[in-house]
């Protein structure tokens, strides 16, 4: 509020001293007009009598101004005295140039800051050759808009397509690493030989994976990445041929890959394996897409219609081919950027349209100080009017110096970018994808460089073509009064827009935080407080045999149960409550094998033991859990949600029921209902198609399933205190099972909804700021507005005290103007609202974009800010000395 307070001071300051810089150049007129009579009477001309006035006023430069004009002076000298004149007169007006430049830094700042994230995030190609030919393949269902591809559809995709000059799978994996110093578990991809040249990235050491070793019984090779190599190896050259020990198996480091390679924002691959010696039986299961996607090249001059029509008659043909696997599946074609980017555009286009209308009122309030300091200076263009210089020069001398405010706005907007991107990307860095290409390139200071010279001219434009409309040797004459109506008038619509845009900014600011505050109050389906998820490593002397890691898990289990302060602990695999997904296929009992897979019902796959229930908090509604009882050798059952208990089981009770699980080879009994859990997100669930939900004992997961656990198992504790201060004791259990676990993805389930919420949080933060800045830009408008208006009616209000009137009288005539332009910008502003929020449907949750408690609140807070501001210049027209303003007039 002090600075609020100071920064509103300054504003009066400003305006009182345009209203006596007006007096003086009264007197200074009155004064000249006596030398030029002066010189008159000793028999000079008029021209010359006018400029020895003007010398004797201290008015030389001008005076030469005009008549360098005159003379033709090459334009490029006047325009640098145009600059050199602006730069005096801001220097001598510090109260305008210091409110000017911080409105300006504040609107171009905002604009630079999110130019240069959309800048980064969609218009800047991604870093690879020809980027626009790059896309990613997947495959389309009736249930998933964007499933993952099985290997043997790939090899079908690469062999039949033909709009492709290449093609490349790849699959996220983890790795652990042995056999040197510490055991450690790395991210990695597996990739196939194309990989890297499909992408056009060259390795910065060796070469990349060939196709002998893409292959099943190939030569295990793997590629590590740049930071890799520099913190394990020592950017040691000689890593080449060397031995990594990954998840048991010994693979020949055979390149480099650089650090700046990232495929997706979030990842951080360290080890790339060939994909096709991975001789998993799911993996080569036609029906099971085990998390892969392909990335393609596009041939030249191949359009992505034509490539989306080949690939269409590809999955005709293998839908022929495979009916049980391929029927009803179809292949999807995306530009590798769009995938990238997901909805985040249509985010990032809003925002960029809402902070654009921060600068629009920032050039608006600029342009209302230009116009209360044109009338200080009304003499000045009349007088050099009177000498010569024409309207055009006048108008050039203003938009120079309005140019120059913005360049100078502009600069100092870029340094407050800077540091405002920084603050927006480590406060939600979930939310944006790319982010590691968001910086300020060339791209950005171009746009700033055009803000910058656009808002000048905005603002400029309006004092300047008030000159073009005012008669200049009228105004001479007449002590420039005549045009006060006009500007008045001008003034107010610029406040009654500032106020609109406001409102609409403040509306949507609104909206999302109501969505987000419902958001934060809608139940998951489990308690998130005091839940940890985690991964463990499982080391390869327990992964010979499923009996063995069965025995390795037990382990693992009772000493992360037994640790002091976990209440329940449960290992679990495939799906992950708003972090990862698993599904699998099935059908009724009763009802005949559906003929493929599309036609089968699906449902999320939990992976669950005993515990699993007690940990996430989520409730029993009939029959049991899990229990200890249920092992690989008793007759196996399964859970399912009160989602898939009502839908496929609308009037029957479920228990007892039996489901087919093709996939497993398990015909489990039904023995409880639990309740439905949120797994998409807060907001995004019900949007799902596969909402249906089932858990299976770990124990029964049959036999040659176990390498996948191996790979993707992880817990679910509940404790007692704040999970995170367990993990050291959590470390000491482990590793008193075996000093080759490694504990990592370590993460509280108040993190991940958090996380998922991330965009919208992302969304909420710079809708916030923007209007705040926009209502503090406001309220400043309607302050110097009114400010400028008490001190042009000084004398009325003089006379009006005079003859009687109250001070609280004068008090409401001043608040009663301030209100009315803030009423009439409020009701423009809810229409526009009504129109623009619109655009913000996928944005929101929970709330109409025509909220009335929003649109009410905004208003309210928007008409106690603008009185507020009114407040200040009205009290200090009460205190006006009714007999000072009477001898002025």
């Amino acid at each position: 509020m002090k600075t609020l307070r100071a920064l509103f001071s300054r504003i009066a300051g400003l305006f009182d001293r345009e209203r006596r810089d007006a007096e003086l150049q009264d007197e200074l007129q009155t004064v000249l007009q006596m030398h030029i009579d002066d010189n008159l009477r000793s028999g000079l001309s008029t021209e010359e009598a006018r400029r020895q006035a003007l010398i004797k006023l201290g008015g030389i430069d001008r005076v030469s101004e005009a008549y360098r004009e005159q003379r033709g002076i090459p334009i490029l000298e006047t325009i640098a005295q145009d600059i050199r004149f602006a730069l005096r007169g801001m220097r001598k007006n510090p109260g305008f140039t210091a409110v000017a430049l911080l409105t300006l830094t504040l609107g171009i700042g905002a604009n630079t800051a999110l130019f240069s994230v959309v800048n980064g995030v969609l218009l800047n190609p991604l870093p690879y050759p020809n980027p626009e030919q790059l896309v990613i393949l997947f495959g389309k269902t009736k249930q998933f808009e964007h499933a993952s591809v099985s290997y043997p559809n790939y090899l079908d995709w690469e062999k039949q397509s033909h709009s492709f000059s290449s093609m490349a799978p790849f699959r996220g994996e983890n790795f652990n690493v042995t056999g040197q110093d510490e055991p450690e578990r790395l991210q990695g991809y597996m990739i196939s030989s194309s990989f890297f040249s499909t992408l056009g990235v060259s390795p910065i050491l060796g070469r990349t994976i060939s196709p002998q070793e893409d292959m099943a019984g190939g030569s295990p090779a793997a590629l590590i990445s740049e930071g890799l190599w520099k913190r394990r190896f020592g950017a040691s050259p000689g890593v080449l041929g060397r031995t990594m020990v990954l998840n048991g198996t010994g693979y020949a480091i055979v390149g480099v890959i650089p650090a700046s390679f990232r495929l997706y924002s979030g990842d951080n691959p360290e080890v790339y394996v060939p994909i096709g010696e991975w001789t998993d039986p799911t993996f080569r299961d036609r029906s099971v897409g085990m998390g892969m996607g392909v990335v393609a090249r596009l041939k030249p001059n191949v359009t992505l219609e034509q490539a989306r029509a080949d690939v269409e008659n590809v999955a005709r043909n293998l839908a022929a081919a495979y009916p049980q696997a391929d029927t009803g599946l179809s292949i999807g074609v995306l530009r590798l950027k769009g995938d990238m980017v997901g909805e985040i555009e249509g985010t990032l286009l809003v925002l960029f349209a809402a902070v654009g209308f921060v600068l629009l009122i920032a050039c608006t309030n600029v342009a209302n100080l230009l116009l209360a300091r044109s009338t200080g200076r009304s003499r000045e263009f009349a007088v050099r009017s009177a000498l010569g210089a024409s309207h055009l020069r006048l108008i050039r001398q203003v938009l120079t110096e309005s140019a120059l405010l913005g360049v100078i706005g502009g600069a100092l907007g870029l340094v407050l970018a800077a540091q405002g991107t920084k603050f927006v990307l480590a406060a939600v860095p979930q939310a944006l994808p790319r982010a590691q290409e968001i910086n300020i390139d060339s791209h950005v200071l171009v746009f700033t460089l055009g803000a910058s010279l656009l808002a000048g001219v905005l603002f400029g434009l309006v004092p300047a073509l008030r000159l073009w409309h005012t008669n200049l040797q009228q105004t001479l004459k007449e002590g420039g009064r005549g045009t006060a109506g006009t500007r008045q008038r001008t003034q107010n619509a610029f406040v009654i827009g500032e106020m609109a845009i406001a409102l609409v900014l403040l509306v949507g600011a609104g909206l999302m935080i109501r969505s987000l505050a419902l958001l934060w109050g809608v139940n998951p389906g489990f308690n998130p407080h005091n839940l940890l998820t985690f991964s463990v490593t499982t080391p390869p002397s327990a992964m010979k045999s499923p009996a063995q890691t069965r025995v390795a898990m037990r382990q693992l289990h009772d000493a992360v149960r037994n640790t002091p302060g976990v209440q329940a602990a449960s290992l679990t695999g495939g799906a992950l409550p708003m972090d990862g997904d698993s599904e699998v296929p099935f059908w009724l009992e009763g009802q005949p094998k559906p003929a493929n897979t599309s036609e089968m019902n699906w449902a999320l796959f939990y992976i669950a033991e005993a515990d699993y229930q007690k940990a996430m908090g989520f409730p029993l509604l009939s029959g049991r859990f899990i229990s200890e009882n249920d092992t690989e050798t008793s007759p196996p059952v399964i859970v399912i949600d009160e989602y898939l208990a009502h839908k496929y089981f609308p009037n029957e009770n479920p228990i007892g029921k039996h489901l087919n699980i093709g996939l497993l080879d398990l015909q489990p009994e039904i023995v409880g209902v639990v309740g439905h859990v949120k797994h998409w997100g807060l907001d995004r669930d019900s949007q799902k198609k596969v909402q249906a939900q089932v858990y299976v004992p770990l124990n029964q997961i049959p036999d040659r399933f176990w390498p996948l656990l191996n790979r993707g198992a992880y817990l679910m504790l509940r404790s007692s205190v704040d999970p995170l201060t367990l993990l050291p004791a959590l470390r000491a259990s482990v590793a008193k099972v075996n000093h080759e676990h490694v504990i990592y993805n370590v993460r509280t389930f108040d993190q991940i909804i958090s996380d998922s919420l991330a965009e919208r949080r992302f969304s909420m933060i710079l809708l916030g700021l923007f209007a705040a800045l926009a209502l503090v830009l406001s309220s400043i408008g309607i302050y110097g507005v009114i400010s400028y208006l008490v001190g042009q009616r000084v004398p009325e209000i003089g006379t009006r005290i005079a003859l009687g009137a109250q001070r609280k009288d004068v008090l409401q005539l001043i608040l009663g103007r301030g209100i009315l332009l803030a009423a009439a910008g409020v009701i423009l502003g809810s229409l526009l609202a009504l129109i623009l929020t619109r655009q913000m449907r996928s944005m929101i949750y929970g709330v109409s974009t025509t909220d009335p408690l929003t649109f009410a609140g905004v208003a309210l807070l928007l008409m106690l800010v603008a009185t507020a501001a009114c407040y200040i210049p009205a009290r200090r027209a009460m205190r006006v000395d009714p007999m000072s303003a009477l001898r002025h007039e």
